[in-house]
């Protein structure tokens, strides 16, 4: 299954109601036993998916919005685990992945999901390189320390693909872990001008949530998510988030630049 989301204005999401939007902004359904979803993004053609193998395996599929013979023809794709152990089979060779290991797939190979108690969240972008597929393990990535506990920010930035050590064409992803007793991300905010970025939010309890605010500074709005949700954040908006217990967020970025540091902060005061 596959969802199809168009570009939005940001003068259109300063007045949408809510509903309005969670949908054109919320993943909501992407993990589900058995079975591979989707939401492609014309915001530089992003596309996020999950995949729940539980007692069968699952191709990679190619749907049609693609317009090509496979995913990854013309495409790179990253992958993390957001479940129990499970393997990724990428042209036949086996990638075991834990909770919140990554793997990152070169444009032009075949991927199969495997693993019953595993859900592999992934994303694919347009790739004009093809760079080696290679494993990402969360315990071997050396985390960068963020935030203070005064601030209630502190946080352990864990980068797979930020466009330095690894080699990808556009596509960056990494996980970040909110330290216990702290609830925001990416406090204070920022703006990527030349990217879209996605947030998957992930290891939250069953009655949690993060409020997730985004929009135009001077302008903001929010989203209430729960586990394994995500949030599609265009160029033009802020993307933060507090939440009511524990959790982490996979973060997933493409578009005209790669350069991790490339972005925008934004004051306080401009909120």
């Amino acid at each position: 299954m596959i969802e199809v989301r168009h570009s939005t204005s940001p003068s259109g999401a300063e007045t949408a109601s809510t509903a309005d939007l969670r949908k054109d902004f919320l993943v909501e359904d992407l993990f589900c036993s058995g079975e591979v979803r989707g939401v492609y993004t014309h915001d530089d053609r992003l596309l996020v998916g999950g995949a729940v193998p539980a007692t069968g395996e699952l191709d990679l599929p190619t749907w049609d919005v693609l317009g090509s013979t496979s995913h990854l023809e013309r495409r790179e794709l990253g992958i993390i685990n957001v479940g129990s152990g499970g393997h990724v089979l990428v042209d036949g060779e086996k990638f075991e992945l834990e909770h919140l290991d990554g793997l990152y797939v070169a444009r032009g190979s075949e991927v199969v999901f495997v693993g019953a108690e595993a859900a592999f969240y992934f994303v694919s972008a347009p790739a004009h390189a093809t760079h080696p597929t290679t494993a990402l393990k969360h315990a071997k990535v050396e985390p960068m320390s963020l935030g203070t506990p005064q601030g209630a920010n502190e946080r352990s930035l864990y980068r797979y693909a930020w466009g330095e050590e690894l080699q990808t064409a556009v596509l960056q992803f990494g996980v970040t872990v909110i330290a216990d007793g702290s609830v925001w991300n990416t406090f204070p905010p920022h703006l990527h001008d030349r990217r879209t970025e996605v947030y998957m939010y992930v290891d939250l309890d069953e009655e949690d949530r993060v409020f997730h605010f985004m929009g135009k500074p001077g302008g903001t709005r929010h989203l209430v998510v729960r586990n394994r949700q995500a949030v599609i954040s265009p160029p033009w908006s802020i993307h933060s988030g507090a939440g009511t217990g524990s959790y982490a967020f996979i973060w997933a970025m493409a578009g005209e630049n790669n350069t991790y540091t490339d972005l925008t902060p934004v004051a306080l005061d401009d909120l």
